[in-house]
């Protein structure tokens, strides 16, 4: 009887693990969103640094076309979970890192509109009193707050889906943002590009890739 109920604990066991690798195999990240992403921030740094060196402005703050991009990032989301047959065990947290990354990132521009408010004010007297401006400049200071943010939910799902384009892109974020502590706000727009680009740009290229081939797979074996 003991052997029996130890057999079947062993079997159970097994099937536990084949359910959960079937799973994981059959989700297949579309990689829109990270392309998306990835060209978007990069967009809007370049543009920002455009402004900053040229000395010009437009009409609006280029980075709220991030705010703009939630739009079709609900769409993409929405479309890739109808197209997953099975929903893997670990596809939740997934979910819930990037949601929290996402209020993160919100709260995070909130703070810095609210600094900017109560710093800004004291700035400009600061200027008009000494006659030249503070070397204080909080702006100094965004980039590394950003990157820090980029670095994490990128790392952890590189790690945990065993992707190594996008694990190498999170550490390349960190470096980044150390990097930008002690560069001017130019190099900080630069060095915010090109995190974009490999943390997000490059492995979505790659994964819209494998997934094109994995369609392909799986058209070829209902043939």
């Amino acid at each position: 009887m003991s052997k029996e109920k130890q057999l079947t604990e062993r079997e159970s066991l097994d099937l536990i693990a084949t359910m959960i690798s079937k799973a994981k195999d059959s989700y297949h990240d579309t990689g829109i969103g990270a392309i998306m992403w990835g060209a978007l921030i990069a967009i809007c740094s370049i543009v920002k640094l455009s402004e900053i060196h040229f000395e010009y402005q437009l009409p609006f703050d280029i980075y709220l076309l991030t705010f703009l991009a939630i739009i079709p990032q609900v769409l993409i989301t929405i479309r890739e979970k109808k197209e997953r047959k099975v929903k893997s065990f670990d596809d939740s947290y997934m979910d819930y890192i990037w949601l929290g990354f996402g209020i993160g990132i919100f709260l995070l521009i909130f703070i810095i509109n609210v600094i900017f408010n109560v710093w800004g004010p004291v700035a400009t007297e600061y200027r008009q009193l000494a006659g030249h401006r503070s070397a204080f400049q909080f702006s100094e200071f965004i980039s590394p707050l950003f990157l820090l943010l980029y670095g994490l939910p990128t790392f952890i799902t590189g790690a945990a889906c065993k992707f190594r384009p996008m694990l190498w892109g999170g550490l390349f974020c960190w470096v980044c943002c150390i990097a930008t502590l002690f560069t001017s706000i130019k190099a900080d727009l630069l060095l915010t590009a090109a995190s974009a680009i490999i943390a997000w740009l490059i492995p979505g290229i790659l994964m819209e890739r494998e997934y094109r081939n994995y369609k392909k797979e799986q058209a070829a074996l209902h043939v």
